[in-house]
């Protein structure tokens, strides 16, 4: 049975990296989805089939429970709800991995008799679970608007409080490891842990958030792997190096883009939700705007040679991708060269964008990465800024007082001419005031995204 069990997990493994190699494009991502997850499907069974199994009957109520749970849950959610649902899933993953390791302390008698290395694992494990479930549980309140978009912090003692709860967390593990059996020391570890996970991510304001959401899968994924260590389970360690190596490489190039440390970035984003202006208003100072209608979008975009689409969050809110899409279509009907300029952080996930342009079908190959699209921008007629704010702001290149000073940003203003579309002259998530919607060469389009492109295809069938 062992070496069937091997076999299994040998296979399980092979589907992974395979499944993984489809998430490359949004063509194979779906194949690739259903690789990784029949490869999780057969390490779950395998993994049943080692000898000693607990309760079968417990056992088939977790599996039953979680899928009445999580099925339909994952087939109801909203794209505009995407963020929050892989924060709170993948925190999951994370409490499910400290909610083990109490178990391994309770069963083993505080790891009497056990190698050293398991209670060391175990121990890490709990520490890391715990943080990254109530770490992903901030972030889901602070992208389902429980909880506030803005940095919530008490100033200077955040961080040495940070650290010492941290200590404690540390301290009793290694009493722990050290051959203490205490149950109250574990407990202590685990609620110490989970004060971190709270205290960490509630000072990171929303515009540091897809890099949070990243780090905190990241973490989740070693947990995982420390607890297969521990637990001698070969499944749970490369699923878990996986997702952990895979999480840390993200979360690397995404800090990146912004041109933030990681350090830096726990230590306490910046950015909130701040409250939207009136129209017209409040956004740069008293700086005049200009104002444009559906019908004049249209013209302009009609008589461009090449358009770029830069989608943002007020995109995703609105559900305009469609919209976007058979605007597209009619201008490349008129010859128009239309392309999508993509910035890492645009939204509040990772690949937030990308999911969201492929829902629409729109063609992967229209999709342009930052520097390709900074390249383009001086060949482009009409910029079309669909509610993204702080990755088209100025001020990051402008501005050495401005909190996004030096992240790289989609250079729109080389473009001949932009038109944005937004609510109102409100803040992103940075809470700062973007110079580009009192450009001279900005034309504010007021409204809901989805509107506000509707309005622009009906005019466009007509011209």
């Amino acid at each position: 049975m062992n070496t069937l069990v091997s076999v299994l997990y040998i296979v399980a493994f092979a589907l992974f990296i395979y499944g993984l190699m489809g998430m490359t494009g949004p063509r194979t991502a779906v194949r690739g989805n259903w690789i990784a997850a029949t490869g999780m499907a057969i390490a779950v069974v395998a993994t049943l089939l080692l000898p000693g199994m607990g309760n079968w009957l417990l056992i088939a109520l977790g599996i039953g429970i979680g899928a009445v749970i999580g099925v339909p849950a994952a087939r109801r959610v909203k794209m505009t709800a995407m963020p929050q649902m892989v924060a709170l899933f993948n925190g999951v993953g994370g409490g499910a991995v400290a909610l083990i390791a109490w178990v391994e302390f309770r069963v083993t008698d505080g790891y009497e008799g056990e190698p050293r290395y398991v209670a060391i694992a175990s121990l890490f494990a709990a520490i890391v679970g715990s943080v990254s479930f109530w770490g992903s549980n901030v972030a889901f309140g602070k992208l389902q608007e429980i909880l506030p978009g803005k940095p919530i912090t008490v100033g200077r003692l955040q961080q040495p409080l940070n650290l010492a709860v941290l200590l404690a967390a540390v301290t009793c593990a290694v009493l722990i490891a050290s051959g203490m059996r205490s149950e109250w020391l574990i407990v202590v570890v685990l609620v110490a842990a989970a004060l971190v996970g709270v205290m960490v991510v509630l000072p990171i304001g929303g515009a540091d958030m897809p890099v949070v959401i990243s780090l905190l899968n990241a973490l989740t994924g070693l947990s995982a792997a420390a607890m297969g260590l521990a637990l001698d389970n070969t499944a749970l360690i490369v699923g878990g190096m996986i997702v952990g190596a895979s999480g840390s490489i993200l979360t690397n190039l995404m800090a990146q883009a912004m041109n933030r440390s990681i350090p830096a970035i726990v230590a306490g984003g910046f950015g909130g939700d701040a409250a939207a202006g009136a129209p017209g208003a409040g956004g740069a100072g008293d700086r005049p705007v200009r104002s444009t209608s559906a019908a004049d979008a249209a013209i302009q975009l009609a008589y461009a040679g090449r358009v770029m689409v830069v989608p943002g969050y007020g995109m995703a809110v609105a559900q305009a991708q469609h919209a976007v899409r058979e605007m597209a279509d009619l201008l490349e009907a008129k010859g128009i060269d239309v392309a999508y300029a993509v910035h890492p952080v645009a939204g509040r996930m990772p690949g937030h964008m990308n999911v969201l342009l492929a829902e629409a079908d729109v063609p992967y190959g229209a999709l342009k990465e930052m520097d390709e699209s900074n390249s383009a921008f001086p060949q482009v007629d009409v910029s079309l800024v669909i509610g993204a704010n702080d990755v088209t702001n100025p001020a990051a290149q402008t501005d050495p007082a401005s909190p996004i000073y030096g992240m790289p940003i989609l250079h729109v203003t080389s473009s001949r001419s932009v038109i944005v579309l937004k609510r109102s002259m409100g803040s992103g998530f940075a809470g700062i005031d973007n110079a580009l919607f009192t450009d001279p060469k900005t034309a504010m389009l007021f409204g809901d995204a989805k509107e506000s492109v509707a309005g622009i295809v009906e005019e466009l069938k007509v011209l």
